[in-house]
């Protein structure tokens, strides 16, 4: 899908801020309340809009201790990688999971409240799944950058 400079603006203003109105939106733009309606409604039906969302601070929900962990599977069977794709959904620990190439299989986001808290992930959820060969995990010192919007 091809993208005019209107769309691009109007995707970029929605990403830093999606509770803008129209009305907002449209000033900003200089078009009308209803072709910007009207665009908005077009990126979501195309799919290029998925969803809105509240981000959270992490500090002040008490999940700031932030955690990268590589995981190995044991072997990279099918049923293996589509099993631990669908039990690592389960888990509310993990914001984010990538299958990635390289020496590990997967990296996972995790958000807990502090090593405390990763020790018990880690115990009593991460390690009952199945087919996993070993993991190593990085904390998170300070975050440099987290953005979400992606620029087109």
């Amino acid at each position: 899908m091809s993208f005019d400079e209107i769309d691009k603006k109007l995707l970029l203003f929605l990403q830093e801020d999606s509770k803008q109105t129209t009305k907002e939106l449209s000033y900003k733009l200089g078009l009308s309340v209803t072709a910007v309606y009207e665009r908005i409604k077009k990126l979501e039906n195309t799919g290029v809009i998925s969803k809105y969302v509240a981000l959270l601070n992490k500090h002040k929900i008490g999940k700031d201790f932030v955690v990268l962990c590589h995981v190995k599977l044991s072997q990279h069977k099918k049923e293996y990688v589509l099993q631990f794709e669908k039990e690592v959904m389960n888990l509310q620990e993990v914001t984010e999971c990538f299958h990635v190439s390289g020496d590990y299989d997967y990296i996972l986001k995790i958000c807990v409240k502090d090593m405390a808290d990763y020790r018990n992930f880690m115990l009593t959820k991460l390690t009952t799944l199945q087919h996993i060969a070993s993991t190593h995990s990085s904390f998170m010192i300070s975050e440099v950058k987290n953005t979400t919007a992606i620029v087109l």
